[in-house]
C-alpha cells in the first residue's frame, strides 16, 4: 500500500508513465531543489538522530597568504567557503559568502590577495575571481568556459590558466595581465587535458602536463614569452605523471613518474641534458602521493602513500640529509606546501576518528603546530571506530585490499554495508567520514570498503587489470568478497548492501546484478548505467580519456563488451531494492544514466527509490541536500535490513 505524504515544503502526487504501463505507481514529491519518487517523509527522530554526524566542520588548507596568514576551507552555513586564519588558534575570518561552495583558492605572490573559484550549481564550468581580504571580488574569465589549473608568475602580475569550451575535448593555456582583464588571452592552443603544473624562479618558462589516462601522461615545458612548447622525457611508452617543481635555479624539474616501475617515485629532469635521477628511495614499495619543494630549493617535503596511511618525510634536498621529521596523527594527508619564506611547512591531515585539520612544521626548529581545531559536531571521538586492514582472495587468485569497521561489542550477526569507491582510479582510505561511522554506530552495521582491481595505491600492474574488456572483473572482486562475508561468525550473509558513487555507483548496480540473491539491496549515488550513452553524454573535455580507461563505444567489439556488461541492459537479473540518488546538474554522469535505470528496473515491477536535485552536479555538496539524502538512505537500509 503506497503511503501519501502531506506536508508544507513538499508537493505529492501519485504518477504514473503512459510508456511504463505494468510499473508500479510512482508516489513523487518535492521539497526544495529536490524531487523525490517513493521516498517517504524523515521521521523528526532520525532527523535529530543523524545531527550530530551532519555537523562536523573540517578544515582544509587552500595555501598562505604572503603575510604568514592561511587560507583555509571550512563551512559556515550551506556550503563550504574561503577562511583566513591568522595564526595557529585563531579565529576563522570568512572571506567568502556565496550560495555555491568554494572549493580552494591560490594567493598571488607578495600580497595578501588571492584567487578563487566556483561553479554553478555543480556544473564544474568553473570560474575565477581576484580578491582581497576586503572589497568585491573581480571574474577574470568568461562566462560558459571551465576554467582550472590557475598559477601566478614568480612576481604575481601575470596569471595563467588552462579553459575549455563546451563540446571540446582540447584544453588552452591562458594568460592575463592581473588587474588588466582585457589582456586575457590564449598563450598556446592545447590538444587535450593541459595545465601547467609549475613555473621557472625567473618565471620565463612553465612545466606542463598533458592528461591522457591514470597510467599515461606526457611532459612538456612552455616558453611563456613565445608560446613554444618542447616535449621533455618524450618517450612512446605509456608514463604516469603527477606534480611538478622547478630545481637548481630553473635547471631541472621534480616530478612524479611511475616510469620503470610500478610505484610512483620523485624523481628529478635535468633539463640540458635530460638525465633523470632518483630523488626518493628505489626500493620503496609505495607510492609517493604528494611533495613540495621550498622556494629557495633547499628543503624537500614528500607524503607516502603507506596502504592507505600517509607518511610526511622532510630531507634536505641540497644534501639529501634527513632533517627533523614531524610526528603526526595517523591520517591521511590532505595538504603539503611550504610558507613563502621557507620556514614552514603547511600539512593538512585527517583521520577514521577526526575531522581534517591542519598544523605547520617549523622546519629548522623541529616544531609542530596546530592551527585549527575542527568541530565534531558533538560527537566522541573515542566512540568512533578506526578501520582494519582485510585482505580478499579473489575468484584468480588476486589478493584484494579492503577496509572493514566493526561495530564495538554488537551482539549477533551484523548487517553489512559494502561502499565502493569512485574512480575508477581512485582508493578506499581511512579519512573521516561520519555517514560510514553512522552506519557502524547507529545501525549497528559492519561497513566494509574494498579496493576493488583498478583502484590506485597498489600499483600500475593492479591499476590496469579493469580496464576496457577486463572491466567485469572488478565485480568479481565484490563476489569474492560476499563469500569472504558468508564465513564470517560475526557477518549476516542475508543482509547487505551495496553502494557506490560515480563508477561506484556502476558498481553496485553491476553487482546488484550479477549477485542479487546474495544482496538485500542496492544505493547507486550518480552512476553509470551505460557506458555506451554515458560515453556519448558525458561532457567533451572528460570524453577521450574516459574512453582510454573504459574503452571505446564507437570500436563494435567493445560496443559488444558494453551491450554485455551494462546494467541497463541487465535489469531483469536485479531483484532486491534499489536507491538511485543524483544531481541535475552533473557533467560528468548525466542525469540520464540514472533516469533510464529508475524507468527500466521500476518498469519491470521492482522496488525502487529516486531522488534527484536540481542545483547539485556529480554528488551533493550543499548541506540541506547533504542532510536529505542521509537521512533518506538511513531510511531505505532500516526498510532492506527488516529493522
Amino acid at each position: 500500500m503506497i503511503r501519501r505524504f502531506l506536508l508544507a515544503t513538499a508537493a505529492v502526487a501519485v504518477v504514473a508513465s503512459p510508456a511504463l504501463a505494468q510499473s508500479a505507481p510512482v508516489e513523487k514529491r518535492t521539497a526544495g531543489t529536490l524531487t523525490l519518487e517513493n521516498v517517504p517523509a524523515t521521521p523528526p527522530a532520525l532527523r535529530d538522530e543523524l545531527r550530530r554526524y551532519q555537523n562536523s566542520r573540517p578544515a582544509s588548507f587552500a595555501d598562505w597568504l604572503d603575510d604568514g596568514s592561511m587560507l583555509i576551507v571550512t563551512r559556515f552555513g550551506q556550503t563550504n567557503q574561503l577562511h583566513r586564519v591568522a595564526a595557529p588558534g585563531g579565529v576563522r575570518t570568512q572571506l567568502t559568502f556565496f550560495d555555491e561552495p568554494v572549493p580552494g583558492a591560490l594567493a598571488r605572490p607578495g600580497t595578501n590577495s588571492f584567487l578563487f573559484t566556483k561553479d554553478t550549481g555543480g556544473d564544474e564550468y568553473f570560474q575565477g575571481y581576484l580578491a582581497g581580504l576586503t572589497g568585491a571580488e573581480v571574474a577574470v574569465t568568461e562566462p560558459k568556459t571551465r576554467n582550472e589549473g590557475f598559477t601566478f608568475s614568480p612576481d604575481g602580475k601575470t596569471l595563467y590558466w588552462s579553459r575549455v569550451t563546451p563540446g571540446d575535448g582540447n584544453y588552452d593555456i591562458m594568460a592575463m595581465t592581473v588587474g588588466d582583464p582585457a589582456s586575457r588571452r590564449v598563450l598556446l592552443e592545447g590538444e587535450g587535458a593541459i595545465h601547467i603544473t609549475a613555473m621557472s624562479p625567473d618565471g620565463r618558462m612553465a612545466l606542463v602536463q598533458r592528461y591522457i589516462t591514470s597510467t599515461a601522461s606526457k611532459l612538456f615545458t612552455l616558453d611563456l614569452t613565445t608560446g613554444a612548447l618542447k616535449p621533455l622525457n618524450d618517450s612512446k611508452r605509456a608514463i604516469a605523471y603527477a606534480g611538478g617543481a622547478f630545481a637548481r635555479d630553473g635547471r631541472a624539474v621534480l616530478v612524479l613518474s611511475d616510469e620503470d616501475g610500478e610505484f610512483k617515485r620523485l624523481v628529478e629532469i635535468d633539463l640540458a641534458s635530460g638525465r633523470k635521477t632518483a630523488v626518493t628511495p628505489a626500493d620503496l614499495k609505495w607510492d609517493i602521493e604528494s611533495f613540495d619543494l621550498s622556494k629557495d630549493g633547499r628543503v624537500l617535503a614528500y607524503g607516502v602513500n603507506e596502504g592507505g596511511r600517509s607518511k610526511v618525510v622532510v630531507q634536505d634536498f641540497v644534501t639529501r640529509r634527513a632533517l627533523p621529521q614531524p610526528e603526526l596523527p595517523v591520517g591521511v594527508l590532505t595538504a603539503l606546501e611550504f610558507s613563502p619564506d621557507g620556514s614552514k611547512l603547511a600539512i593538512g591531515v585527517n583521520s577514521s576518528t577526526s575531522p581534517a585539520d591542519v598544523w605547520s612544521w617549523e622546519v629548522t626548529a623541529g616544531v609542530l603546530t596546530r592551527w585549527t581545531t575542527s568541530e565534531t559536531g558533538g560527537l566522541d571521538p573515542a566512540a568512533l571506530v578506526d578501520p582494519t586492514l582485510i585482505s580478499v582472495k579473489s575468484f584468480d587468485g588476486l589478493q584484494v585490499p579492503a577496509w572493514i569497521y566493526r561495530p564495538k561489542g554488537a551482539p549477533g550477526k551484523r548487517p553489512v554495508i559494502i561502499d565502493i569507491h569512485g574512480g575508477p582510479e581512485a582508493q578506499a582510505r581511512p579519512g573521516f567520514n561520519t555517514r560510514q561511522q553512522f552506519w557502524v554506530k547507529e545501525l549497528g552495521a559492519a561497513v566494509i570498503v574494498p579496493n576493488v582491481r583498478g583502484s590506485d595505491g597498489y600499483g600500475k600492474s593492479y591499476l590496469l587489470l579493469d580496464n576496457g574488456p577486463k572491466r567485469q572483473d572488478s565485480v568479481k572482486d565484490i563476489g569474492a568478497l560476499l563469500d569472504w562475508i558468508a564465513t564470517q561468525p560475526d557477518l549476516d550473509k542475508d543482509r547487505v548492501v551495496v553502494t557506490g558513487g560515480s563508477y561506484g555507483g556502476f558498481m553496485t548496480l553491476a553487482s546488484l546484478a550479477a549477485y542479487s540473491d546474495r544482496l538485500a539491496g542496492a544505493i547507486d549515488i550518480v552512476g553509470i548505467s551505460s557506458f555506451t550513452t554515458f560515453l556519448q553524454n558525458t561532457e567533451g573535455y572528460r570524453r577521450d580519456n574516459r574512453r582510454a580507461e573504459y574503452g571505446d563505444e564507437r570500436d563494435p567489439k567493445m560496443k559488444a563488451v558494453f551491450d554485455q556488461i551494462s546494467p541497463l541492459n541487465l535489469t531483469q537479473k536485479m531483484t532486491k531494492p534499489l536507491f538511485v540518488i543524483q544531481g541535475r546538474n552533473d557533467p560528468r554522469v548525466p542525469w540520464t544514466e540514472a533516469e533510464q535505470i529508475v524507468a527500466k528496473v521500476r518498469g519491470q515491477g521492482n522496488d525502487v527509490w529516486y531522488m534527484i536535485a536540481a542545483d547539485e552536479g556529480h554528488g551533493f555538496r550543499k548541506k540541506q541536500n547533504i542532510d536529505a539524502q542521509r537521512e533518506a538512505e538511513i531510511l531505505f537500509l532500516r526498510k532492506v535490513f527488516g529493522e
